[in-house]
């Protein structure tokens, strides 16, 4: 858990990109870092994290829903929602990914940040389950998504790290064609 409340400069830098009004899904979110960026941009945010003492310290936040769910076990607590934005900083667990793009709406935006094949150089998390291969997140995530960014590589701030990082948007939906130009 953080217990700095600075937002990722990742997510900052891709935040203007989500409307106010817009339902955002902070995965994994601590003490709220990023809940409160969007909270505060006016948007409805849904925080899920295992720990209530995330729920408590999330409490009298506007425009905050928390939901206290341990999302390694059991299904996926929020099967049939739909979100504008999705963000992930520094949680991996490869099994989520499909629900992830399920629950990301047509237009919706992902913000992704986790650590990399690298980082046990510079300290935790060290174990190869919780560090992303080279491109995972891009092969993995991208492939349904338009890419607007990725970056894997090292990084200096807030810490020494190795990352991967992707901003990525599903398609919007089509606009049906006008009833003239559809064949009978």
């Amino acid at each position: 858990m953080h217990d700095n409340l600075e937002p990722s400069a990742w997510v900052e830098r891709w935040a203007h990109a989500v409307a106010a009004g817009s339902r955002v899904l902070d995965l994994a979110c601590g003490q709220g870092r990023h809940a409160r960026l969007f909270a505060a941009r006016d948007c409805f945010v849904t925080a899920v994290d295992r720990d209530p003492e995330c729920g408590a310290a999330l409490h009298n936040v506007r425009n905050v829903d928390f939901l206290c769910a341990d999302l390694e076990a059991g299904p996926w607590p929020l099967k049939g929602f739909w979100f504008d934005a999705i963000v992930v900083a520094n949680y991996l667990h490869r099994p989520l990914a499909g629900a992830l793009l399920a629950a990301l709406a047509p237009g919706g935006l992902l913000i992704y940040e986790t650590f990399a094949v690298g980082n046990a150089e510079f300290g935790r998390p060290s174990n190869p389950d919780y560090l992303l291969a080279p491109r995972e997140l891009l092969d993995t995530l991208g492939a349904e998504l338009r890419v607007l960014a990725f970056e894997d590589g090292y990084v200096a701030v807030p810490r020494r790290a190795m990352v991967q990082r992707i901003a990525a948007r599903r398609a919007p939906p089509r606009a049906p064609l006008p009833a003239e130009l559809c064949p009978l």
